[in-house]
């Protein structure tokens, strides 16, 4: 059994979630903030088999690839502009880990 930690952003979590629960897993989702933008994210944690992590992985590389955004980024007084920046946005964070003992009640 493995227990799998997937990291991403909120606006991507629904689209994850629903993938994952489509396809028969179990998803429990956590608030979490963190990351170059501060903007909030949400961990995912799903229990599975595992000859299962690869589809697992699979799905969420699918739901929430890459993509860039431009960030803005206020600096100095009013008489600057602000900053903009082309950042790479989306993917995940996966953390797959063993699982010695699960039970449910």
């Amino acid at each position: 059994m493995k227990l799998i930690y997937v990291i991403v952003r909120n606006i991507d979590s629904g689209d994850v979630t629903a993938a994952l629960n489509k396809k028969g897993f179990y998803v429990t989702k956590l608030a979490s903030t963190g990351g170059f933008l501060r903007e909030g994210n949400t961990t995912l944690m799903i229990g599975t088999d595992e000859e299962k992590v690869d589809e697992v992985i699979d799905i969420v590389k699918k739901e929430c690839g890459p993509r860039q955004q431009i960030y803005s980024n206020p600096v100095g007084t009013a008489e600057y502009a602000s900053i903009n920046a082309v950042v790479n946005v989306g993917g995940a964070t996966i953390f797959v880990m063993d699982v010695d003992r699960f039970e449910k009640i």
